[in-house]
């Protein structure tokens, strides 16, 4: 069984060559951050993943969670880890100065939860959510509230929550029943939430939720929705915390994957009601909660990168290690490596991780220019960008993961059905990223309507645009290279008409969207992630033109051949399928399924 190893030269190749690094150590916040800095930060963040995270990501898994005496026990050893997680300051390492973090960009932060996500799923979900409370508190919150609660969750001394759905509402936040009562300077807050994740335990000396809820005179619907913060733990003078509040954990779910993860079903107000503080504006609560919500699909999407990477290393290493059948030119008994098959499905995972590594990092840059950039006009523009790339990150990355997980499993054989390889362990885990924090249909419906209808096509045009600019300049380079240009000419060539097609059409059939809104994105995934191989490519190419003869340029260069060669295909298909429209998807009515 191997254990994880963080790719730290990959990771530093994307930030250096695909990310615009010089552009963000040029904004006065981020002077620091140079290439020196970040690759000492990921050495670290590298140490900790692979030393402390990970040997109990499968010990973890097999212990799980459970409720004793109405405490939730979490798995030996994470106690300590998320202690040591805490103490060396890796949960503030991309939040201000102003409550105690490091202020480095947010591109750093994602690089180094990718490691976490690798490492440990489980253990790395806490630290997420109380970075997604965080933005939501620092954007909406009170300065009152901020300077009690954000330099202790910056700490990680306190963890965060997201408390969104009910058991009758699901995806369907207007139906959420959780109400809230006006009691002086605060409220009590009345109902059950379920799907809270790390919503109890006893890492953190308290736990922020972040709780939905209805005032008594709110409108129906989504606009009458309100977002309050409710400690665990209400904070005493000094702000340290002292009276348990009126919530309490019911239940843990008993789930698929995420074993070590508590899931946990919340009860607020059994008896006077918990007390909870106004995040941003009553009635507004869910334009607030989209802030720790954008922020999550990003951190979510990076989690299925994570996966196909430590998929990709538990089957390269079963790969290297097991021994079985012989091969064309080879002496004997080989190790499956030498199989094409097996070469085929290792090719294919590696890929998408690098893809798909290349896709969120790229996001994580456009992020910070869009939050710090100097004029108006950049911010908005990098802005847009992120907006665009939001949900392609959540949903390309977190659906590819179900195949690069399962091709981990394939590559073992039937030892990848026994749980004790761990390859098994990735493929449930993975199961779940594709449909919490929005599921892919959702991301799909965001993206044909918020982000592309109500410009009209301005920002994916943009894209479009820019993407042609450079298919142009890749069709020069000749060599190696042009195996990619091709493939990635036709799939931006389908990308371009079917854009223009469901612009055109989307008017007059309501269903277009959600009919082939998922397939759609898939194919601007695969385009965008083909571009940004292809950048690769380039990048390493012109480490080998000038006399390098390091192995991991010129495997670069293979890896975005593959990708262009084996997966940019795909987009003909799709925009095949995509064209079809929504007829027969609605062909069946719906009382004759």
């Amino acid at each position: 069984m191997s254990e994880y190893q963080a790719p730290l030269r990959d990771m530093q190749f994307v930030i250096s060559q695909l990310t615009n690094l010089s552009n963000i150590n040029k904004l006065p916040e981020f002077e620091d951050a140079t290439e020196d800095l970040v690759a000492d930060v990921l050495e670290q963040a590298g140490l900790l993943a692979s030393e402390v995270f990970s040997p109990l990501n499968q010990p973890g898994d097999e212990h799980g969670t459970f409720i004793e005496n109405g405490v939730v026990v979490s798995p030996p050893g994470f106690a300590e880890a998320y202690q040591q997680f805490s103490d060396n300051g890796w949960q503030g390492i991309g939040q201000s100065t102003e409550f105690g973090g490091q202020g480095l960009p947010y591109l750093l932060h994602s690089a180094v939860a990718e490691m976490w996500g690798s490492a440990n799923l489980s253990l790395a979900l806490c630290p997420l959510l109380t970075s997604g409370a965080i933005e939501a508190i620092n954007t909406h919150a009170s300065d009152e509230l901020k300077q009690l609660y954000l330099p202790r969750m910056v700490s990680g001394e306190w963890s965060g929550t997201m408390n969104l759905t009910e058991p009758q509402a699901g995806t369907d936040l207007a139906a959420i029943r959780t109400r809230a009562e006006r009691d002086g300077d605060h409220y009590r807050i009345k109902g059950q939430k379920i799907f809270i994740t790390w919503g109890a335990h006893e890492m953190a000396m308290n736990i922020v939720h972040l709780v939905l809820a209805r005032l008594p005179d709110a409108p129906e619907g989504v606009k009458g929705i309100s977002l309050f913060l409710v400690p665990k733990y209400l904070p005493n003078a000094e702000g340290n915390p002292d009276e348990h509040n009126d919530l309490k954990v019911v239940s843990l779910e008993s789930k698929l994957g995420i074993h070590a993860s508590p899931t946990c079903v919340m009860s607020y107000g059994d008896n006077d009601g918990a007390i909870g503080y106004l995040v941003g504006e009553e009635n507004n609560g869910l334009a607030c909660m989209f802030t720790m919500m954008n922020n999550a699909r990003l951190e979510v999407g990076m989690q299925g990168v994570s996966l196909s990477e430590r998929a990709y290393q538990r089957a390269l290493a079963y790969a290297q290690e097991r021994v079985q059948g012989n091969a064309i030119g080879q002496q004997g008994r080989v190790t499956i490596i030498h199989h094409p098959d097996v070469r085929r499905m290792l090719m294919q995972i590696r890929a998408i991780a690098e893809a798909g590594r290349a896709l969120a990092y790229v996001t994580a840059a456009e992020t910070d220019m869009a939050h710090h950039a100097e004029s108006a006009n950049a911010r908005e523009k990098h802005q847009s960008r992120v907006d665009l790339f939001v949900p392609i990150v959540k949903s390309w990355c977190t659906e590819m993961a179900q195949e690069t997980t399962s091709l981990g499993v394939q590559v073992h054989g039937g030892m990848g059905f026994i749980e004790e390889t761990g390859a098994a362990q990735h493929m449930r885990d993975a199961r779940i990223v594709t449909i919490y924090e929005g599921t892919t249909g959702i991301q799909a419906l965001d993206l044909m309507g918020r982000k592309i209808m109500r410009d009209k096509g301005r920002a994916i045009g943009e894209l479009i645009d820019e993407l042609k600019v450079f298919g142009d300049e890749l069709n020069q380079q000749g060599g190696e290279l042009d195996r990619i240009a091709k493939p990635f000419s036709k799939a931006l060539s389908a990308l371009e008409e079917v854009t223009g097609w469901y612009l055109s059409r989307v008017v007059e059939d309501p269903y277009l969207a959600g009919a082939i809104g998922v397939n759609f994105q898939m194919l601007v995934g695969n385009v965008v992630c083909g571009w940004l191989m292809a950048r690769s490519a380039v990048a390493a190419q012109e480490a080998v033109d000038s006399g390098s003869s390091d192995i991991f340029y010129i495997n670069k260069i293979k890896t975005a051949v593959y990708f262009a060669e084996q997966i940019l295909p795909r987009c003909e298909g799709l925009q095949a399928i995509v064209k079809s429209g929504s007829d027969s998807v609605m062909s069946i009515e719906v009382d004759e399924f």
